[in-house]
């Protein structure tokens, strides 16, 4: 089972005695799974490491001490964690300045419908988690901010090592970027059983 639990999060004395070492770890691990699709949009594909990291600074900064108020960012960051035959990521929309973001976030609405792994014999269309559909675009402006769901089947995962572009074919934001080996390889482990 790739899902967090309970016993998977440190307590608030136990997580400060590992945090350094763990940010170290994780910022590392973000460097291979995070893709740069164009000059404003980034992919990060999410992992357990990752949304541990996540739940456990969650915890610390809203200074969350109870197994409910622990099991509620469970519930929340669990489905990040990509099952085999997936892979979960985080899009980012990214922009420093307020003209920017006026620019950007109305032309860019549905975005993210438009994400999808180019393989050698097959196209993966990412899918955006349901629940985050309706509070992250509108008709005029998006979020700089998705959560997308690619699901492989396993003779996609097969070919996934023999060269992937990683696209997006909005309108108005056409870009592609081929994964790094390393990036490849993280994603590899993601993807099988």
């Amino acid at each position: 089972m790739r899902k967090l639990t309970l016993a998977d999060i440190a307590d608030a004395r136990a997580y400060e005695r590992e945090r350094d070492a763990l940010r170290a770890q994780v910022i590392e691990l973000k460097r291979c799974r995070r893709v740069a699709i164009g000059t404003v949009v980034s992919v990060m594909f999410e992992s357990r490491e990752t949304m541990r990291y996540q739940i456990q600074e969650m915890a610390r900064v809203e200074r969350i001490f109870t197994d409910d108020g622990i099991q509620q960012e469970l519930d929340v960051y669990n489905p990040l964690i990509p099952e085999p035959g997936q892979l979960c990521a985080t899009l980012f929309i990214e922009l420093t300045s307020d003209d920017q973001m006026r620019e950007w976030l109305p032309r860019l609405v549905g975005i993210e419908n438009s994400v999808l792994f180019r393989l050698p014999t097959a196209t993966v269309r990412g899918v955006v988690r349901a629940e985050h559909a309706a509070q992250l675009t509108r008709d005029e402006i998006t979020a700089a901010v998705h959560y997308i769901t690619f699901h492989f089947t396993p003779d996609q995962v097969a070919v996934f090592a023999e060269g992937v572009t990683l696209e997006i074919d909005h309108p108005a934001y056409r870009e592609s970027a081929m994964l790094p080996a390393a990036t490849e390889a993280e994603l590899l482990r993601d993807l099988r059983p």
